[in-house]
């Protein structure tokens, strides 16, 4: 390939916002030296913060100013006949390296969503499929809290509903861990199984369903209020795990926000008090999720939308545990890893999703 046939310019419009970023990192760099600045701790971890995030794209574009004056160099070389054959090679290495990374600068330019950083609820409830349901539930949760264990998080049980034959018709769990929502957001949605229960004696393969919802768990100050008004509250007692005290106190409580008919119980706490203000703040950051679910369908596009629809009944993800098989839906991928995912290597679904995601952001950048 010939220099000629790939010589792009970064966009003018991508360039400046780069050097007015770049201005600004130096500014900082200067400000971080400020006595004063210094002095003054709360402004002094903003802006290292700011400066910390700017840090690897203005990296990656000083390397970029720098390959740009080596490209020239050689350019300049290729009307030397002594050297033009060897200066074009070199020349063709350069342009490699451009545009590996122009595209590295495109994605750090992507807008980042706030809420990865996040801790995460997650909620898995059993659909189509009875008892088997139940016990497939039971095999996500145990998974996701592998994924967990494999990244350090903690994993907090705030509701359970068990099954007749194991698994749970429900669990409610809070995932603690810096980037959870980041990283688990995709999983929410309808996940099938393949596969023959316990219970078939002629051996023959069932379906079954189950859907999850991942929720980012904001702090305090972004959750929307919640009319006290328009919540009606029952106790009673606690059961299955995490009830500690079955048939003693009537510490589990339920919590219906009337407007929206939702629903949320907590018996995590021996304390009907603490119990309560889980189950509030479960149900404001539920509320923020359908609000903003409907915001993000307002806007949605006409493309593919690697999110869905944001209803649990979007199919995403088929385990077919006959064939040692998982096919995620949204980006057409199939692995035959099945027993790796259901032990928590969920990296070998989520990376690739998260990818594709990164991939229709630059998409929608380009435009």
């Amino acid at each position: 390939m010939s220099y000629k046939e790939n010589n792009n310019i970064m966009k003018v419009s991508i360039l400046s916002k780069l050097e007015a970023l770049q201005e600004r990192y130096k500014e900082i760099e200067l400000l971080l030296s400020d006595a004063n600045v210094i002095a003054n701790q709360k402004y002094f971890k903003i802006l290292s913060r700011e400066y910390v995030q700017l840090n690897d794209i203005i990296t990656h574009f000083s390397a970029w100013q720098e390959l740009q004056k080596n490209i020239a160099t050689v350019k300049l070389l290729i009307a030397d006949p002594e050297v033009s054959e060897i200066a074009d090679e070199e020349l063709k290495d350069l342009l490699k390296k451009n545009e590996s990374i122009e595209h590295q600068i495109q994605l750090l330019l992507l807008p980042k969503d706030s809420e990865d950083e996040y801790p995460c609820f997650i909620e898995i409830r059993a659909g189509t499929g009875g008892n088997e349901a139940a016990i497939f539930v039971g095999d996500l949760f145990r998974m996701y809290s592998r994924y967990a264990e494999e990244r350090s998080w903690n994993v907090d049980i705030l509701n359970v509903s068990e099954g007749e034959q194991g698994g749970y018709k429900e669990i409610i769990a809070k995932i603690n861990g810096n980037g959870a929502y980041g990283r688990l957001k995709f999983e929410s949605g309808g996940h099938r199984v393949q596969r023959v229960p316990e219970t078939e004696s002629q051996g023959r393969i069932h379906t079954s369903a189950c859907t999850v919802a991942v929720i980012p768990e904001l702090p305090e100050a972004d959750l929307p209020e919640i009319n006290m008004s328009d919540l009606k509250i029952d106790t009673f007692r606690s059961s299955g795990a995490g009830g500690q005290h079955v048939n003693t106190t009537d510490s589990a409580i339920r919590v219906t926000h009337i407007p929206t008919g939702i629903v949320v119980e907590c018996q995590d706490e021996r304390s009907q008090h603490k119990n309560k203000a889980k189950a509030i703040k479960v149900l404001s950051n539920r509320i923020y999720a359908i609000e903003k679910a409907k915001r993000q369908a307002q806007k949605a596009s006409q493309r593919r939308n690697l999110l869905g629809s944001g209803d649990r009944s979007d199919r995403i993800r088929t385990y077919n545990f006959p064939q040692s098989r998982v096919t995620d839906h949204r980006i057409n991928l199939t692995i035959y890893q099945l027993d790796e995912i259901m032990n928590g290597r969920l990296d070998n679904i989520i990376k690739p999703i998260l990818q594709e995601h990164k991939a229709d952001q630059l998409f929608e950048y380009e435009q």
